[in-house]
Formats: structure tokens, sequence, C-alpha cells
């Protein structure tokens, strides 16, 4: 699933969800139901229609997934910290996070 949502890139930052720490939760349940736990950079996000879109369209095209709910949150709110070193080294962010 994750590897799914991999292909979804936020157009701002130009990488993708998943390593820039955007995805919080995957849940799978009995019968395919599938529920995506993400948030923004930040509340208000212009991007924010089109990257739950693009979660719910790469996680409904995993084998098995017969429904995707994808929920926004904000709690807790996103930081730098949480991507992954690779997409860290991609923006040019350093250890100064």
């Amino acid at each position: 699933m994750r590897e799914a949502l991999r292909r979804v890139i936020d157009p701002e930052l130009g990488y993708n969800i998943v390593d820039l720490g955007l995805v919080y939760d995957v849940t799978v349940e009995d019968g395919g139901v599938t529920i995506v736990t993400m948030t923004t950079t930040t509340p208000g996000c212009p991007a924010t229609n089109y990257l739950k879109t693009g979660a719910g369209e790469a996680a409904s095209s995993v084998d098995g997934v017969e429904f995707v709910d994808v929920r926004l949150t904000y709690e807790p709110r996103w930081t730098p910290d949480m991507m992954t070193p690779e997409a860290k080294a991609h923006l040019g962010i350093g250890s100064q996070w």
C-alpha cells in the first residue's frame, strides 16, 4: 500500500507523500475497506484536494482494495522532522531540522 501511495507527488514539494511524512496510518479492514489517515504540510494547503484524491486513487489501485476512505487530520501537526532522510536530502534540508 505504501508503495502505491509513493506514486502521489506533492505538487509544491515535488516528492512523494509517504516519504514527506504526510501519511500517518493505513488500515486495511475486512472486505478490502482501506482507511488512509494523512495530513498536509499546513492547514489550508492549496493542494489538499489533489493530495486526498491522489491518495484515494493510489490506494484503490492495490489488489483487494474495494473501498478507500482518506481521512485528513492535523493532529499531530506535520513538521519537517517527519520526512525520511531521503526526502530531506531531496529538498536540501540539512541536520538543522
